[in-house]
């Protein structure tokens, strides 16, 4: 039983729970607007659009262990969870398998996806399938190169929630351009507190992440702008008299700003895994409050 234990723990760490918020989110929040704007739901492609999106970020993440260890981002000093690879519990060959297999079935549970949505969900698709490798993967990796806030932003964002929205109510329009705005930066912040942890160790290895490249100031001013632009958005839905959309989700507002203080304050250090979590919880209340202030809008 304990030999179990001990490969089921690293196991779990590099599905990275805290974050999955990330691609629970926008599939939340695309199906919500559906609802609003058509007053219906197909519940079926909804959880197959969730477990796709799972599927995927889970891979990502798989992959992303794999290649850094390969690479030598994930040493012994590396403040963050200890991951699988580096556990010596799996190799580097048992990661990658996985991550095929999880694609694998992302891409079996789309089929129905498509038939349902048809070339333009074939075509964000394959994308999310070919950049869940790219991202760390590839002869360009995308999280080297500085390009990893910008993935997190159109592929949790633009792309997840405006295609669970297209396959709900057949339609792209500016509400769901909007709404992936702003799961996009919610799950940017994840992605920028991670590298901000991590930002030394990277350099080190080449990994030029916006953090490695630009330094701590520079990405603790980027999560301000971000959740400064996330609230901002709270304009564009009280223009669109969705009253409650607007103001309901600003009750997060208390745990962000204690959030970027911690951030102002302190220099990376393991306690970075505890901001991560938070800045996780903050996306999940956040989009909650958002949900729950669009329902009540459109319902009194």
């Amino acid at each position: 039983m304990g030999f179990y234990l001990v490969k089921l723990r690293p196991f779990l760490l590099s599905l990275r729970v805290k974050t999955l918020s990330a691609a629970v989110v926008p599939v939340a929040i695309g199906t919500t607007l559906a609802f609003v704007s058509i007053g219906s739901i197909n519940k079926t492609i909804m959880l197959l659009t969730l477990l796709a999106a799972l599927l995927i970020q889970i891979a990502t993440n798989f992959i992303n262990d794999a290649k850094d260890f390969k690479k030598g981002a994930d040493k012994e000093t590396r403040l963050g969870p200890k991951r699988m690879i580096q556990s010596g519990v799996y190799t580097y060959e048992h990661v990658m398998k996985m991550a095929y297999g999880c694609l694998l079935l992302a891409a079996l549970l789309s089929i129905p996806l498509v038939l349902e949505g048809g070339m333009p969900i074939l075509f964000v698709g394959l994308l999310s399938l070919f950049f869940a490798y790219g991202y760390t993967g590839g002869p360009f990796p995308l999280a080297y190169l500085g390009l990893g806030d910008l993935f997190v932003l159109i592929f949790f964002g633009f792309v997840a929630v405006g295609g669970t929205y297209y396959l709900q109510a057949g339609q792209y329009d500016l509400i769901s351009f909007i709404a992936g705005l702003q799961a996009g930066l919610l799950a940017t912040v994840l992605i920028v507190i991670n590298n901000m942890r991590d930002y030394k160790e990277d350099k080190k290895v080449n990994k030029m992440t916006l953090a490695a490249r630009f330094g701590l100031t520079f990405s603790r001013y980027e999560v301000l702008f971000i959740y400064v632009a996330i609230f901002s958005c709270s304009f564009f839905w009280w223009g669109q008299g969705l009253k409650w959309a607007a103001f309901l989700p600003l009750i997060a507002f208390l745990l962000v700003l204690r959030l970027v203080v911690k951030l102002f304050k302190e220099e990376p250090s393991s306690r970075y895994n505890q901001y991560l979590a938070e800045s996780s919880k903050i996306c999940i209340i956040y989009s909650l409050l958002f949900c729950v202030g669009l329902i009540i809008d459109v319902t009194t």
